[in-house]
């Protein structure tokens, strides 16, 4: 008996110490919030400018009051009295899961990094360059970096739950509130408003602006950039029994054969892809929907008009059932060669192991030839130059959230049958609620992710307001910026649209 009472004394004691273990958890106190203030000069649009960078954490809380989230973001703003009417436009790139580091130290950020422009050789190792942007924007616009929670310093805190955050309205809803929060502690609420992002960024940046036009505190943006636009995945989704995506990705690889020297020479870049796009529209989507009913004839032409486009073997594109998939079309073009293209840009080359295989087995050239030197970037930048000390690593991207993402647009308990995901509508119908809302879509030829005739099919539709649309094209692919010509091109580009009325 003795025994026995001893035993549930240690149980009893032992369920004492656990919930006050779990009672000390939860009332861990969060420490303030960090901040970091550095000034700084530069010239930007010609003209010498004194700018203060403030880097830091921004807490969204709960009903209660209560912190939930850290958002971490890099703020430019002119030294001196706060201009209250002066334009902000507020950048991040995509993933979801990556972190606003490529649109930060590649175009923005008043300082960048430099990789090959020619897309001919890897970035290689440590040391990398960090030199001034002399086409920033800071003569023009305040710019503020954001990073979703999970990526850079971002995360959940305190009763935080990160499937709060990892979705794509419960993102948009948690960037909008950021905005917010910035333009009321700035006092900026009666400044021109812009948001810049590029590939999920950019279906953030629809969403977000979504968001901002409810919860009672509505704020109307002034302009969207849209940097290699992801609106509907129906066109940039490359796969089996997805018509459209046939005909979207067609015009990218017409481009980036000629480009490798495989179709089109004696021919513009421009002439030979409005050919492509002519003959997707007129003759290929039409077979496709034919299918079987396609006679032996007119499946012929179709393949040897293909050929012509893209410089594949007739018996490769018969094989193929006239229906290119692009991951296989990426090792296919330069297969004689034993060369396997980018897909976030079709300039850079790999050389794999594996030559006979359907599709890429080393990654993305187009991405392990630049991201060396851009995370190192990053984190040298934050320390030695905005002098920020963190005790957590800075992630440039975040693979966790892909497999823990939810698409759905509508609240659970809603009925809802996957499909493909599409905020052009939104977008479409906010053009409609705001007269003043335009959009620059800036896309590359050879970007074979999200491709430039996806752009033009997606903004030709979806209720879009085409008078209040600028499409502009580079001769690179997803980060054009990464191309020294279209980094100017693109800056000119983006400039002309912050000035225009």
């Amino acid at each position: 008996m003795k025994t026995a009472y001893t035993i549930v004394f240690i149980l009893l004691a032992a369920f004492t110490l656990y919930g006050q273990d779990q009672k000390k958890e939860e009332t861990k106190p969060i420490p303030e919030a960090k901040e970091f203030v550095t000034t700084h000069q530069g010239t930007f649009g010609g003209k010498a400018i004194k700018y203060k960078a403030v880097a830091g954490e921004t807490y969204l809380k709960n009903n209660d009051g209560d912190p939930v989230a850290s958002i971490w973001s890099v703020t430019y703003k002119l030294d001196g009295p706060e201009n209250t009417n002066r334009p902000v436009t507020f950048v991040f790139n995509g993933g979801p899961g990556s972190a606003s580091v490529w649109l930060h130290m590649g175009f923005f950020g008043p300082q960048i990094t430099k990789v090959d422009s020619d897309a001919s050789s890897d970035d290689g190792g440590a040391p990398y360059p960090l030199i001034n942007n002399n086409h920033g924007m800071l003569d023009l616009t305040d710019l503020v970096f954001i990073d979703p929670v999970g990526t850079g310093y971002s995360r959940v805190i305190g009763k935080g739950k990160t499937e709060d955050y990892w979705g794509l309205m419960e993102d948009a809803r948690s960037i909008a509130a950021f905005m917010r929060e910035w333009v009321t502690k700035n006092k900026r609420w009666n400044s021109p408003k812009y948001i810049a992002g590029e590939s999920f960024g950019t279906t953030r940046a629809a969403a977000v602006n979504y968001e901002l036009e409810g919860d009672g505190q509505e704020m109307s943006l002034n302009g969207l950039i849209l940097i290699s636009q992801a609106l509907d995945y129906q066109g940039s989704t490359s796969a089996h029994d997805n018509i459209v995506s046939y005909v979207t990705y067609f015009p990218s690889m017409a481009a980036t054969a000629w480009y490798h020297k495989k179709a089109g020479q004696g021919k513009t870049l421009e002439v030979f892809v409005e050919e492509a796009r002519k003959f997707a529209l007129d003759e290929y989507v039409s077979a496709l929907y034919k299918g079987t009913r396609l006679t032996a004839a007119e499946k012929s032409h179709i393949a040897d008009r293909m050929v012509y486009f893209t410089g594949l073997s007739k018996k490769y594109i018969e094989q193929a059932d006239i229906r290119l998939l692009m991951p296989r079309f990426r090792k296919e073009l330069l297969r004689d060669q034993g060369i396997t293209i980018g897909q976030l840009d079709g300039r850079y080359k790999g050389d794999e192991y594996d030559d006979v295989a359907d599709r890429a087995t080393l990654g993305d050239p187009s991405s392990y030839n630049i991201s060396g030197a851009y995370n190192a970037i990053i984190n040298h930048y934050l320390s030695s130059q905005l002098k920020v000390e963190m005790d957590r690593p800075y992630l440039t991207s975040n693979g966790e959230l892909g497999s823990k993402w939810r698409w759905r647009d509508v609240p659970e308990g809603r009925y809802w049958e996957p499909s493909y995901v599409n905020v052009a509508r939104k977008l479409g119908d906010s053009m409609r609620r705001n007269k003043d809302l335009k959009v620059l879509v800036a896309s590359g030829y050879y970007d074979l992710i999200c491709p430039f005739f996806d752009a033009e099919y997606t903004f030709a539709r979806n209720g879009i307001l085409k008078d209040q649309v600028t499409l502009t094209y580079y001769e690179a692919g997803h980060m054009m910026y990464v191309h020294e010509p279209d980094l100017v091109k693109l800056a000119t580009d983006i400039r002309k649209f912050l000035t225009s009325k």
